[in-house]
């Protein structure tokens, strides 16, 4: 597994650091055609997305990225967002029950997994215990409250009996991507961190978390503008076989393609 991790790092390291270029701040600096608001765990694979999209079709897609629960907040607030690529299935089913988003057009379009990670390769030996003795300061984790991530390291603490004992030494990252850069930086020893971003870790050690350990990490998108075809065709190209081969590229899991297809698409 560690060997896989490492192929898929090799294989979007540079398209991560050319994708991640284009998303500074989460703010576009270009006329686009579509806006997209993707959870922070996703920032990287679906500026390639975007990208690929744009060759194929001519549009041109703005990516925006932040915690779900910022993202959520920002849609029912009223910002302009064709799509939202979420890292849980939870708030794009509430954007669908309050009308803000399009009913029938929620889907999987990734399976998240969760990592310790520390940019010290001596630091975990691919096993928890690490988090059971005093060679660290700071664990990073994302806000459970609003980052999916987050909630599932909490959960994994919790099933490691750890939670309590730790809790003096979690800082907390409002998204994914920024408990990413408490680690990278280190401002954190270790964090639990999204496996796709172990593209841009640069080495270290690594603990792959047991799928049992926590709930599953669906990542769902769903369409918020019903007239809106390009969003359409994005989701479109999203669920396509080269859309699908992006996603896993990155490291996620995907959902089987007998998955059915939103209504929205008939």
């Amino acid at each position: 597994m560690i060997r896989w991790l490492e192929t898929v790092a090799r294989r979007v390291a540079a398209p991560v650091v050319a994708s991640l270029v284009l998303l500074i701040a989460g703010s576009p600096a270009f006329a686009a055609d579509l806006r997209v608001a993707v959870a922070a765990n996703f920032g990287a694979p679906a500026q390639q997305l975007a990208e690929a999209f744009e060759a194929e079709t001519g549009t041109r897609v703005a990516i925006s990225t932040g915690s779900s629960g910022a993202l959520f907040a920002q849609i029912t607030q009223g910002a302009p967002f064709a799509i939202l690529l979420s890292a849980d299935e939870a708030r794009p089913k509430a954007l669908v029950d309050q009308g803000f988003a399009v009913k029938g057009s929620q889907f999987t379009y990734a399976l998240g997994r969760l990592v310790l990670w520390s940019p010290d390769a001596e630091l975990i030996d691919s096993s928890p215990a690490i988090l059971e003795t005093d060679r660290f300061s700071h664990l990073a984790i994302a806000n459970p409250q609003t980052a999916p991530y987050g909630a599932a390291a909490m959960e994994v603490l919790g099933a490691l009996g750890l939670e309590e004992e730790l809790a003096v030494r979690i800082v907390t990252g409002e998204s994914i991507a920024q408990a990413f850069g408490f680690v990278q930086s280190g401002n954190a020893e270790l964090g639990f961190i999204a496996s796709s971003q172990l593209a841009t870790a640069g080495g270290g050690s690594i603990w792959i978390v047991p799928e049992e350990l926590h709930a599953p990490i669906r990542q769902d998108a769903v369409l918020l503008e019903a007239g809106n075809d390009d969003a359409k065709a994005f989701l479109d190209f999203l669920r396509s076989s080269k859309g699908r081969e992006i996603v896993a590229q990155f490291g996620y899991g995907l959902v089987e393609t007998t998955q059915p297809a939103p209504s929205i698409y008939g």
